[in-house]
């Protein structure tokens, strides 16, 4: 592996971390009761992710391009292409277990903003008065408890666990099997690398038909008491392990994908 695919990996890394940690800003949300600024100081960190996506596909479309005309340069990149699906599963595992501290952070972090105001203020304190020591001291890993409900699904139906790793894998997999097809077939890597969206259309239909009115609804159930927050979590718990297969499905769907965007591009 050499040091462009180890940054490349980072890159991935970091987008899915966050993606993940996104779990935890609803139970932040709930317990501090104020949603809408937990999901707007959020977007602080949906910022580095859109930074380091839009880094990440320059990167992989050169890489893609170096390779094209080399001998088994498909094979050497489906390669690449499954180390950055592991990275995202990888990434996955680190964010599930990093929740129970982020939303503790994230809480003092709203706290704070409610009293000051001010991102800048927010950002000075988390990094230089005291705010790493905080994290040092609530630090906690995931409790057994709430990974032994894993065997009950709690609020999240079955349809909607399966929705969701459907949708995880679809939207993992969309940039990579457009680039990638373009290396099975250099005559239409233009127009693949443009198609990404037929592959994470769906997952972005699902996630805005489906999962995150579900989630939203949910949400606000705990905060009117119809909920608990425990069913809530169980919720949680149970929507990061199905990211985590989703991350896995993609591993399978990656080749089949690709294949589909070369056939679309040819057809046009």
């Amino acid at each position: 592996m050499d040091k462009q695919l180890i940054f490349i990996c980072f890159l991935t890394f970091v987008i899915h971390i966050i993606g993940t940690l996104a779990y935890s800003v609803r139970i932040a949300g709930i317990r501090t009761r104020r949603i809408a600024v937990s999901l707007a100081l959020f977007s602080i960190l949906v910022l580095v992710s859109r930074t380091s996506n839009s880094f990440l596909g320059p990167f992989l479309a050169k890489r893609v391009e170096s390779n094209i005309g080399r001998q088994f340069a498909a094979e050497s990149l489906l390669s690449d292409f499954r180390w950055l699906l592991v990275s995202a599963s990888l990434a996955t595992i680190v964010g599930a277990l990093l929740i129970p501290t982020f939303q503790r952070v994230f809480c003092r972090a709203v706290e704070h903003f409610q009293v000051h105001r001010s991102v800048p203020k927010l950002i000075l304190h988390g990094f230089f008065k005291g705010g790493l020591s905080y994290i040092k001291d609530v630090a906690s890993l995931p409790r057994s408890a709430n990974v032994a409900a894993l065997r009950d699904s709690g609020s999240v139906s079955l349809s909607m666990t399966s929705l969701n790793v459907a949708a995880v894998a679809l939207w993992t997999v969309g940039v990579f099997a457009a680039l990638y097809a373009g290396a099975l077939d250099p005559s239409v890597r233009v127009t693949s690398s443009t198609l990404s969206s037929i592959i994470n259309g769906g997952a972005t239909v699902m996630m805005a038909v489906f999962i995150d009115p579900h989630m939203s609804g949910m949400t606000d159930d705990v905060i009117e008491g119809r909920v608990s927050e425990s069913q809530f979590r169980r919720a949680v718990v149970w929507l990061v392990g199905s990211r985590l297969a989703g991350t896995v499905l993609a591993q399978l769907l990656l080749v089949p994908s690709a294949m589909l965007i070369v056939g679309v591009a040819k057809s046009l």
